[in-house]
């Protein structure tokens, strides 16, 4: 195998990482600006932080890191067409580009919070990290607020219906033995164990 195609197999399976997607959104002085990401994540219980990446070259880098806050709205599947929007480097700048979308200011940050996102969260920025070509924000969650619906996910390059089934917790270990509370208990206790659990 080549490097150019060993390359090729990286990006392939980095790709199939399943993400939610996002789309997150600053008001500083009289710029307002939102982008969609697809590499937000829980990072700490205590405090309770966020952390994003952007490209290197977004300019909403450089305004949150500005305005040291920002909101992320959690898309549902409902949204897919603000996915599409927010990532459109031809739509308005400023707050024409929320035109049409109803949305209300994060009592906190002051950035839109988008109507109809699963979640919508006011951050204070607390640290910004270079990362390869990207930045990573991390974030401490200050305000938020919750809705209804399943979630809108990335996976491969593309848009996904996120409905969710929720899986039978039936082993710890394919063949490991057990009543299923004991094995739920197990798992539970393992997930825990592991701090994956927000």
């Amino acid at each position: 195998m080549t490097a150019a195609d060993l390359n090729v197999v990286l990006r392939q399976a980095v790709r199939r990482l399943t993400t939610g997607v996002a789309v997150l959104t600053v008001w500083h002085g009289d710029v307002a600006h939102g982008t969609t990401v697809s590499s937000v994540a829980a990072i700490s219980r205590e405090p309770l932080l966020i952390g994003a990446c952007l490209r290197a070259e977004s300019g909403l880098v450089e305004v949150i890191d500005q305005a040291r806050c920002f909101a992320v709205n959690v898309l549902s599947t409902r949204q897919s067409a603000l996915a599409g929007w927010f990532a459109d480097p031809g739509r308005p700048p400023g707050l024409a580009q929320f035109d049409h979308l109803e949305w209300e200011q994060d009592a906190f940050s002051g950035a839109p919070w988008i109507s109809g996102s699963l979640a919508s969260l006011g951050c204070h920025l607390t640290t910004k990290i270079p990362a390869g070509d990207h930045n990573l924000l991390l974030g401490t969650v200050v305000t938020a607020r919750t809705g209804e619906g399943a979630p809108l996910l990335h996976f491969t390059g593309r848009l996904h219906d996120g409905m969710l089934r929720i899986l039978p917790r039936e082993a710890t270990h394919p063949s490991g033995p057990g009543t299923a509370q004991q094995k739920e208990e197990g798992l539970r206790d393992a997930l825990s164990a592991q701090g994956s659990r927000f």
